[in-house]
């Protein structure tokens, strides 16, 4: 004769899912805190690797991100988002502004860009850091698709004069992309309005204090 085993009462059960949950959770919570502070590390070191490529040239010895400013909108720059502002050193002589603004206009909506200036107001370098133009024809701009956005390294507002920043269809001087000329001219427009800001701030950008929020991530160079 079989005699029946008695039902575990449902508190006992409670109980036990109670206890492995908390377990679960302070195992989550350590491994968190264990990690967290490699994590924000290896974030800073990608983010110090995107953006150096706009600094091309330059001497300077201070981590890239460690002086941002954030400049919600309105503002005077490209985009209607958010622009940050990353302020480059050498020992305590400013060498460089890098900045994440947006050409508002693309072929398929807005391209956000990284435009690096040094402080006599020429391009250090610029790359595309996120678009949704066209393949094949819009997204040569960029740098892993053709060598398009280094035609702007190493020109100012003086050269060529202001008249001549537009691709060369449309008079200026700077080469536009086969079957594409809608994408060229919204990046050279806001390389244009950006170096624009940067002659007329220049002494502000670099007199502000520095965000003391934890600066946002660039979106990854495509």
């Amino acid at each position: 004769m079989v005699t029946a085993v008695p039902d575990r009462p449902v508190w006992k059960s409670g109980v036990t899912l109670a206890i492995i949950a908390a377990f679960c959770t302070a195992m989550v919570a350590l491994t968190y805190q264990l990690t967290e502070k490699r994590i924000e590390q290896n974030r800073k070191e990608w983010l110090e690797r995107s953006l150096k490529p706009a600094l091309a040239g330059l001497f300077f010895d201070s981590p890239v991100t460690e002086s941002m400013l954030a400049l919600p909108t309105p503002h005077d720059l490209p985009g209607s988002e958010t622009a940050i502002i990353y302020r480059v050193y050498a020992g305590e002589e400013a060498v460089a502004a890098l900045f994440v603004v947006s050409a508002r206009d693309g072929y398929a909506g807005p391209i956000r860009l990284l435009v690096g200036i040094a402080m006599d107001g020429t391009v250090t370098g610029i790359r595309v850091l996120e678009h949704r133009e066209t393949p094949g024809l819009g997204d040569r701009v960029e740098i892993t698709k053709s060598d398009w956005v280094l035609q702007f390294d190493g020109h100012s507002l003086r050269d060529p004069e202001l008249n001549l920043w537009a691709i060369k269809g449309d008079g200026g001087q700077f080469d536009q992309l086969s079957g594409a000329s809608v994408t060229p001219r919204a990046i050279i427009r806001a390389i244009k309005e950006t170096l624009t800001y940067f002659q007329t701030n220049r002494e502000a950008i670099f007199a502000a204090v520095a965000d003391d929020s934890e600066n946002e991530d660039t979106p990854e160079d495509e």
